[in-house]
């Protein structure tokens, strides 16, 4: 009895924190591509919004942040969403507003049998740039090291990039896969693995790196102890209105805040 008790309190405060009732009386389809960060939480929230009305379609497609900044800038879609801040010439070119509801970590990953679970940002710079090629050098096994990266539409490598790599070189040997997920599963699959991703991803399938002695740990990423960190935006041609608004909108409400971006592993904005 205590639980359906608990569970219509957490329904009633739903509603008035995330006002649901706005979807109510509503129907059509709302398109939402890009950053393959966000997308844990646009599901999350698809999934409340439809439980309420089944009747608004919401289409979600990763892509990367390019591809989101892009694709709604051209009207392609009604959300596009970047795990990188748009510039400002992207911005004046298609008149895009930005909305920032999660704070994210850009960590380094290895695979969770790796002994080395600490490294320099130095080092990492030497591992990504071709220097040092075998674990040995590290500490760990004699074994080789298999470097995992994204494409060049990702935000989420254009941060790394910037923030660990100081914008230094890439291994062109590098193994290329197309977004968050992928890289967690590749890594997961392979004992020599080393890649990056947002940090809301980390589970124990893979091992968050420290670096400089710091761990890629929501508390420190809400501290600030650890500085590798990125915005999660999701982006409108001019300001929101319709569908779009009230689904951003309810990124901010407490529900979405702390029931759905925190527990997903990202620290939320308010």
């Amino acid at each position: 009895m205590k639980k359906t008790v608990l569970f219509g309190l957490a329904a009633v405060t739903f509603a008035y924190a995330g006002t649901l009732d706005s979807f109510k009386d509503e129907s059509g389809t709302l398109r939402i591509a890009g950053g393959t960060a966000h997308i844990p939480i646009m599901k999350a929230v698809t999934k409340e919004i439809n439980r309420l009305n089944p009747n608004i379609k919401i289409a979600i497609a990763g892509g990367g942040s390019g591809v989101g900044i892009k694709k709604v800038g051209e009207g392609l879609v009604d959300i596009g969403n970047a795990g990188r801040k748009a510039s400002d010439e992207e911005v004046q070119k298609y008149g895009l507003v930005l909305h920032k509801w999660a704070i994210d970590g850009i960590a380094v990953v290895v695979h969770p049998s790796n002994s080395v679970a600490a490294l320099t940002k130095a080092q990492i710079q030497e591992i990504f740039a071709g220097k040092i090629r075998n674990w040995k050098v590290l500490g760990g096994a004699d074994a080789q090291i298999h470097i995992y990266t994204r494409d060049k539409a990702s935000g989420t490598r254009k941060v790394f990039w910037k923030k660990v790599l100081d914008k230094g070189a890439m291994d062109k040997k590098a193994l290329f896969v197309n977004s968050n997920g992928a890289m967690k599963r590749s890594v997961t699959g392979d004992a020599g693995a080393i890649g990056f991703l947002s940090a809301g991803f980390i589970d124990s399938s893979v091992q968050g790196v420290a670096i400089d002695g710091v761990t890629p740990s929501a508390k420190n990423i809400q501290s600030g102890a650890y500085t590798f960190v990125r915005g999660l935006y999701s982006i409108t041609k001019g300001e929101a209105k319709g569908l779009a608004k009230k689904f951003i909108n309810l990124l901010y409400t407490p529900y979405v805040q702390h029931d759905i971006v925190a527990k997903k592993g990202f620290i939320p904005v308010k």
